[in-house]
């Protein structure tokens, strides 16, 4: 009796799902639910759906695969550990942060200005009927119960990763260009029967993914391996620090890692969302006016925030400790190691960082003889001969390389050819203010990254 309790919870709420996402379907053959009306449920559902994933994928405990791509703030990939905002309540995980970012990336670059595109071209006439009101209530309501009495109070975010709840929140939006689709090219071609189908479309996705995400349900032998996705979690990516108080201990300079952050916000402009925005912004720009640019220096405020408190949180929270044959990076913020390297065991070499040579810092590369692992960053460190002799580490020669002339002077001048364009543009006649201001807003993010990769690849050899 024991072990069925468990599923009782998960049972409800699947028949509350199925109920909540089939009631479309009686809208369209009897309360004359057009394209228009079911794009707006699903537009409503799909807007609740990314911030509950959102919000869910912070406190997924297990593991997710890398993405292949740019994601954003990647590097938080690596950080183990999480912190609790209220006594009480699940830790929220930073590692996590990436994959809640790509779904309101993906949201905001695409289905947002696909939306507003499909209402503006097509201006369906959509009325707020009892049929269209009790189909968003149903959505939003079976949405709240699964979120609150299953994935809360159960805790089920300890066997869950954010990959598994990130596919979602993706099927909506498909289901969404779809609809979108048929009804800019002909609402007539989203007759009931077409609507039909891809109200049972959503509902299958919709039920199969509760089964992923709900484990304890019971499903038929026959059928459970269809609702497993193995490679899409992994086991909790936690390490265990090896037992007892440390020898030592030396803390990060926060100032070289505040400065080394800023090479990195040329890569948030790279990601497809901010380059969409981007590119929506300087269209409008284009069309009506400077009056745009507003917008254009708030999201440029906000990805350059972004990148540096997470290069920050990655690297300025850093305290290394030596426990006897162990060197351990420990984040004081989160209270959790970040990784773990026998002494005995790694090779340690000077790394030639720029914010070195600028602050007369210090940094280590270390690399593990295991060939299965990877290598980390020991640092910056204010003084690099003081924290070598603390955590008593075999290191012998602390000298950055000598400085580069040559690699200064060729580094420069293709960072001046890169901005030949740019500024022949600038003092071009035949470009008015509005057009160079959009063509900054669309196209500049492209050139910022190889000037700044240049920029600091002369600084690391002065």
């Amino acid at each position: 009796m024991g072990s069925q309790s468990p599923a009782k919870p998960s049972v409800t709420a699947t028949a509350v799902t199925v109920v909540a996402n089939l009631f479309p379907l009686w809208g369209v053959w009897v309360g004359d639910l057009a394209v228009g009306s079911l794009l707006v449920i699903y537009w409503v559902e799909g807007g609740v759906t990314v911030l509950f994933a959102t919000v869910k994928a912070l406190l997924a405990r297990q593991g997710s695969p890398d993405v292949a791509g740019i994601e954003p703030l990647s590097e938080l990939r690596e950080k183990r550990g999480g912190v609790s905002l209220r006594a009480g309540w699940p830790p929220v995980y930073p590692r996590n942060l990436p994959f809640a970012l790509s779904v309101l990336g993906l949201w905001t670059a695409a289905v947002v200005p696909a939306s507003a595109a499909y209402w503006v071209v097509v201006a369906p006439q959509v009325r707020l009927t009892p049929v269209l009101a009790l189909g968003i209530s149903g959505l939003l309501i079976a949405q709240g119960r699964e979120f609150l009495f299953d994935y809360l109070r159960k805790r089920e975010y300890t066997d869950t990763s954010a990959r598994e709840i990130l596919l979602e929140p993706t099927q909506i939006g498909l289901l969404l260009a779809i609809l979108g689709f048929i009804g800019m090219i002909d609402e007539q071609l989203g007759g009931p029967l077409v609507l039909s189908v891809l109200v049972l479309v959503k509902t299958g996705a919709t039920v199969r993914q509760l089964f992923i995400e709900h484990p304890a349900l019971p499903v038929p032998d026959q059928l459970a391996g269809r609702f497993t996705e193995t490679d899409l979690a992994e086991t909790a990516p936690e390490i265990d620090p090896p037992d007892g108080e440390p020898q030592s201990s030396v803390a990060v300079a926060p100032s070289p890692v505040l400065l080394a952050a800023l090479p990195t916000v040329a890569l948030g402009f790279l990601h497809r969302g901010v380059l969409g925005v981007f590119a929506l912004l300087g269209f409008a720009v284009l069309v009506a006016g400077p009056v745009w640019l507003v917008p254009c220096v708030a999201v440029v405020l906000i990805v350059v925030g972004a990148r540096i408190g997470s290069y920050y949180l990655r690297y300025g929270t850093i305290e290394y400790r030596r426990h006897e044959e162990y060197l351990v990076a420990h984040d004081t913020l989160l209270d959790a190691p970040q990784w773990v390297v026998p002494v005995d065991g790694a090779r340690f070499s000077v790394r030639n960082a720029a914010t070195d040579r600028l602050l007369g810092t210090g940094t280590l590369e270390i690399e593990r003889l295991d060939p299965d692992d990877t290598s980390v960053q020991f640092g910056p460190v204010a003084d690099l001969d003081a924290a070598v002799k603390t955590l008593d580490l075999p290191v012998v020669e602390t000298d950055r390389p000598e400085r580069d002339p040559a690699v200064i002077a060729a580094a420069l001048l293709l960072a001046l050819s890169l901005l030949v364009v740019p500024a022949g543009l600038l003092f071009s006649p035949a470009v008015s203010d509005a057009e160079l201001a959009g063509l900054a807003v669309a196209i500049g993010p492209m050139f910022l990254l190889p000037v700044v990769a240049l920029v600091w690849v002369a600084l690391r050899w002065i």
